[in-house]
Order: C-alpha cells, then structure tokens, then sequence
C-alpha cells in the first residue's frame, strides 16, 4: 500500500480523498492556498504545505509547488481528486517523470481522451456506439464539410476537439449557416484551448445524459459499476444525478457497459474513469471519456457498496482489481444534490462566512462536505460546498428521505441554491423519471420540457 499521499485539491473531494486513506492507513499531505489554510482536511492531514496566494493559477494550477511539496515531505504518490489538474497529461507525465505515483491514468491515455476526435475513434474501435458526425476534424473543403451534414441531417452541432463543460459547441440548423458557424467555433476554440481543431455531430434534440462508471488496474482488467443519470443541467454544469438511471431496458444498459469494459481492457486503462453518452430512442451515443473520480461518484458508491477512492488508491499500489464484474451487484437508488453557495435565483455565487452549518443524518442519509460553523467560503474557487446523497430500496424512497433532508438541512449566513433542489424534487415530470437535459433550463424558464 501506499505510504504516504499528497493530495493536491481543496473542498469537499479533499476531504473525501484524506478519509480513505486514512482507512488505509496511509499518510496524508494537504497542500493549500493562503485562502485555504482553514479547510477540514488540512487540519485532519498529517501535514500541510502551502503552496501559493489565492489565486488557483498560483497555487492549486502550479506544477513546479506541487511538485516540490511532493519531495519535501516524501509523498510517494499524488491524488489530483476531480479539476485543476485532475485531467491534465502534463501534469500526470510530470509527476511519474519526478519519480511519483499519479493516482490516475497514465499520460497517454488522458491525452487520448482528451482529445474527443481521437476519443470518439478509440471507442469506436472497440464497438462503443456513438454519435453519426464526421468521423474526424473538419478540414478547408468547404463542399466535404457541406456534403457531411447533409448526410448526418440538421440540426448538427460543431464541437472544439480540445473543448469541455459545455464550451466550444454551436448548434446549427440550417446549410447556410453552416460553414460560417464552423469558422466562429474554431476561433474560439482557438482563444479557449489554444486548439481550433472542430468536428461535425448529429444534434441529437431530446436527449438524457447518462453515464457509466468504470474501474481498470492498468494491467488489463476492468469492471463497469453501473451507470447514473445526469440530466438535470443548467448551462451544461450537472445540478442533481441519480443511479441507477431510471427507465432504461436492462439488455440495452448491459450491452453498452461491455462494449465500455472492451475500450478499457484494449487501452489497459488505470483508475477511475466514466464514459459519458447521450440517450435518446433506447441508443446510447458516446460522447467523451472523464479519466478521474466524478463529482458525483457517491451516488454509485452508495448502490454498489463499493469505495471508489479507496480503490483508486489500490490500483494506484500497484494491486490488481480484486473485484469481479460478477461481484457487483446494483441495489437500490441514490440521490445526490449539488449544493452550491449561490443565490438559488440569479445563480451568482454567494461567498462568505457561514455561521451555522446542521447536517441532516437518518437512514441513508451521506453529506459530504468541508464546510463547518464558522467556516468562511471565498470566492476564488467553484462554489460547491457540499453534496447531499439520500439512498432507498426503491428511487421514490430515496426522493422520500431527499426532500427530508433537505428540509432538514442548515446553512445560515450565505445563500445557497437549496430552494432549487426542493423545486425539482417536488416537479412532478422529475418524480416520474426520465427527463432530458433540457428539462431543468425549460422548467426554471417557466416551461416544462418534453421528457424523451
């Protein structure tokens, strides 16, 4: 087992990471901001560096500190929990080159995935279904281009190859605003990502966005932990997820998750990864690969029983998966909600001192969550403060203990975007499962969207 891990994040999934290792008996380095010296988990670790000012670009982003606390406090290996730089292949090449364990995917297969064109034909070899596009970057013939989308159908919808949450897409409807649209994307492509590689996709109009979990060990063995649901979306960003993701035929869910468990074996992927897709008419259309824990990897955990961290720790040790794919069973439904500290109208983030903070406990009832009385949120960072997880034998037992524990909770001295969370548990479309990734944007205009 690993003797001694840095984790290089902040928040809540800090937290999480300092806690398993601690069940493993491993030792713990929290590197932090100068705003950060407060947090849970830097005065949990059994040490703590500080490696910048506030700003993320001259502290949690900066390589060369992180790098460096790594060897004064002889961590042999780094946890880059989920952002920063969780996904980035310099960053992972850089840590195995300083002679560290990176508690991830090797370099190349994040620097595969990160590139959605070579992503897209990566799953394609191993027979994942995905999106009718292109089948590559667009190039300067203007007639290909044309001929390529009158072959997929419009609408279409042109993605930046290097692009992520939400940025680099533009949908278009129509020929004639076709080649003009490809050229304002791969500016800005170009501007965001310093990549103005762009490719073509049918726009799918009604679709979920369901996901799937997978563990590998780097040596050629994988699992996939079911899926989740992640509909629930404003301006792309994931509010609210569930698992198992409700109203999907078994046959179809177990034929997408092998053909998922084939790419991982033929890339020997290590750690924690999720395969995201687009659902819509009983298809699975893949759409990108995350190579790191989720934000809402709870929610899997609670209906596996399976600790993901704690197995990304193992595999990062060098042990092989102990799990079998016929070990995982998938029991019961799970809740989780996104807690953020913004005001639940305008969504402006809403940082500041907290001076009461209650948890809400009961049967299958999970808060994961730095915050504390007292505890003052800055506003340097994303505002996610904490995340809700109900579980139950059945979805609407879990919906049941949700809204109790909603009610229940405690925030005071901040706004947070509680209220939402009780607006969409209380939505009755929601209540009946099943509702696409426009649901949330038509239901918060003032409209209600069509389930798919």
């Amino acid at each position: 087992m690993l003797e001694k891990v840095l984790i290089a994040n902040r928040g809540e999934i800090a937290l999480r990471i300092l806690r398993a290792c601690k069940e493993l008996g491993i030792k713990t380095v929290a590197v932090h901001s100068s705003a950060d010296r407060d947090l849970m988990h830097v005065r949990l670790a059994d040490e703590s560096v500080c490696i910048g000012p506030a700003s993320a670009s001259k502290s949690y982003l900066n390589v060369p500190a992180i790098i460096s606390a790594t060897e004064v406090t002889d961590a042999v290996a780094i946890h880059p929990g989920y952002g920063f730089l969780s996904e980035n292949a310099d960053f992972a090449d850089q840590v195995e080159r300083s002679g560290f364990i990176f508690i991830g995917p090797r370099a190349e297969t994040i620097r595969l995935m990160g590139d959605k064109v070579s992503a897209i034909n990566a799953m394609k070899t191993a027979g994942v279904p995905t999106v009718p596009g292109s089948d590559g970057p667009l190039d300067d013939n203007a007639e290909r281009t044309l001929s390529i989308a009158k072959r997929i159908g419009y609408p279409v919808i042109i993605k930046a190859a290097a692009g992520g949450g939400g940025r680099g897409m533009r949908v278009v409807h129509s020929e004639a605003a076709l080649l003009k649209s490809i050229y304002v994307t791969q500016s800005e492509a170009k501007a965001a990502f310093g990549n103005d590689t762009v490719y073509l996709e049918k726009f799918l109009e009604n679709p979920r966005h369901v996901e799937i979990q997978v563990l590998g060990d780097g040596l050629g063995n994988a699992i996939y932990l079911g899926d989740r649901d992640c509909s629930m979306q404003r301006r792309h960003q994931k509010v609210l997820e569930e698992a198992p993701a409700p109203d999907i035929p078994d046959e179809i869910r177990n034929q997408v998750a092998e053909t998922c468990i084939k790419a991982c074996k033929l890339m020997k992927y290590r750690g924690a990864g999720t395969l995201e897709f687009l659902y819509q008419d009983k298809q699975f259309y893949f759409i990108e690969m995350n190579t790191r824990v989720q934000v809402e990897h709870p929610v899997t955990e609670m209906v596996t029983g399976i600790d993901i961290v704690k197995e990304q720790l193992k595999i990062a040790s060098g042990i092989p998966l102990s799990i079998r794919q016929e070990d995982v069973k998938i029991k019961g439904h799970a809740i989780e909600c996104r807690i953020n500290a913004e005001d639940p109208v305008s969504f402006m983030p809403c940082p500041g001192k907290i001076n009461l903070f209650h948890a809400p406990g009961g049967n299958g009832i999970r808060v994961d969550s730095h915050i504390y009385s007292g505890y003052t949120v800055p506003p340097y960072y994303d505002s996610l403060i904490a995340k809700l997880i109900s579980y139950g034998s059945s979805r609407d037992e879990a919906l049941a203990r949700m809204q109790n524990a909603l009610d229940e909770l405690l925030i005071d001295g901040i706004r947070t975007n509680t209220p939402l969370h009780k607006d969409i548990l209380r939505d009755p479309n929601f209540r009946k499962g099943g509702t696409n990734i426009h649901y949330l944007e038509h239901m918060l205009n003032g409209a209600h969207g069509k389930n798919s």
